[in-house]
């Protein structure tokens, strides 16, 4: 299979411009925008304003099964520090993550299917808005995604700094984490600084329970079991001289077993009632459920790895890695739809910056790589007559 090197250029061309003008989560109007009107170009059927700022493309070709590919869009709100060409031209936002760059992988896999047809079956091309923190997914399916274009499977995947270029890493279940966060706040008897036996300190029980916190997972989980417990702001007090009324701990929690999810949210209201009240202080929590685990299944795992080797070769596919613990809000599209989730390597002879770092910029050497697993993939889950 050959990808034409003037649709590769055309590709980084488009991953370049978005990169030069992010757009945070729901509001990608501009890249909505521009995406529509690629995919109209190449002869797809698009649908807009899945989401919000969602976009699906429809690419028919005869009788057969239906999947679905997808993508995301939206920017971070970063300031950029590095100076390539494209640089951001929108100051406090860019594409940190590399969304860009799915983009535009997908717009270039659309291109040269549409043109090609070499598959018997439907395939919709699914941009996403609002993965950053903003369950854009979990938002398009609410608005019917799955109902409007139904799928046998999806699928989608991130570049991940740290693997080589163009190697495909995959699980046949969890990738990535689940995400949660709470809020817990702590009411005391404020007092006199210097008086502090006349009051009940709120900042002294947040101290002990942090500690309490993380004996979560070193003592109230196996091993076995994978969760990270974080505390990640404490609010209290006003004057230097003053013990406060209250105080205020916020922080994220993320597991890759439902289960172990579970207990960890139990444990926590358990530590919430119970730790303050030897210091005289009330705590009340708020857990507030986010992103699932990203976990693929097992079938449609087995399908991308099976195309990636095809597209790339068995050297170029890692089957089995140590999940992430950070979170994906595709995990909302693979608990509704079977489908799975990969990792696109993208260091070269540099090793890439971290993703989330104001130095990142996407390789566009990926894009080939990317367009042609997604290729293997269609036309091996949709095999022509």
């Amino acid at each position: 299979m050959t990808i034409s090197k003037a649709l590769l250029d055309e590709a980084q061309n488009w991953r370049q411009a978005f990169h030069a003008r992010p757009e945070l989560g729901y509001s990608e109007h501009e890249t909505s925008r521009r995406v529509a009107e690629l995919l109209e170009s190449f002869g797809i059927e698009v649908h807009q304003g899945l989401g919000g700022t969602g976009v699906v493309g429809t690419l028919r070709n005869g009788n057969g099964p239906t999947i679905g590919i997808r993508a995301d869009m939206d920017a971070l709100p970063i300031h950029e520090l590095g100076e390539p060409h494209h640089k951001s031209q929108h100051p406090g936002c860019m594409h940190a993550c590399g969304h860009d760059g799915h983009t535009a992988i997908l717009l270039a896999t659309a291109k040269h299917l549409s043109s090609t047809r070499s598959f018997s079956g439907t395939v919709h091309f699914v941009f996403q808005p609002a993965e950053e923190g903003l369950a854009g997914a979990k938002r398009m399916i609410e608005d019917g995604l799955f109902k409007l274009f139904p799928m046998d499977a999806i699928y989608g995947l991130h570049n991940w700094p740290g693997s080589p270029l163009g190697r495909v890493v995959i699980n046949a279940g969890p990738m990535m984490a689940s995400l949660d966060t709470f809020e817990i706040k702590l009411k005391g008897k404020g007092c006199h600084a210097a008086m502090p036996d006349r009051g009940a300190d709120p900042i002294l029980a947040a101290a002990e329970l942090i500690l309490g916190l993380q004996s979560i997972v070193s003592r109230r989980l196996s091993p076995l079991d994978s969760a990270v417990v974080s505390v990640t702001q404490i609010q209290a007090g006003e004057a230097i001289n003053v013990i406060p009324e209250f105080a205020v701990l916020k922080g994220t929690v993320r597991c890759l077993q439902s289960q172990v999810r579970d207990k960890v949210e139990r444990l926590i209201g358990d530590f919430v009632e119970q730790l303050p009240t030897a210091f005289g202080v009330k705590g009340e929590l708020v857990y507030n459920v986010g992103y699932p685990v990203t976990e693929n299944n097992v079938d449609a795992a087995m399908q991308i790895r099976r195309a990636a080797v095809s597209a790339l070769g068995e050297e170029n596919v890692q089957w089995g890695c140590s999940p992430s613990m950070a979170s994906e809000d595709f995990s909302f599209m693979l608990n509704a739809c079977p489908g799975a989730y990969v990792w696109l390597g993208v260091d070269g002879d540099e090793p890439s910056a971290a993703l989330h770092n104001p130095y990142y910029d996407f390789n566009d050497r990926v894009i080939e790589p990317g367009v042609r697993v997604w290729t293997h993939l269609v036309e091996q889950s949709l095999p022509s007559a």
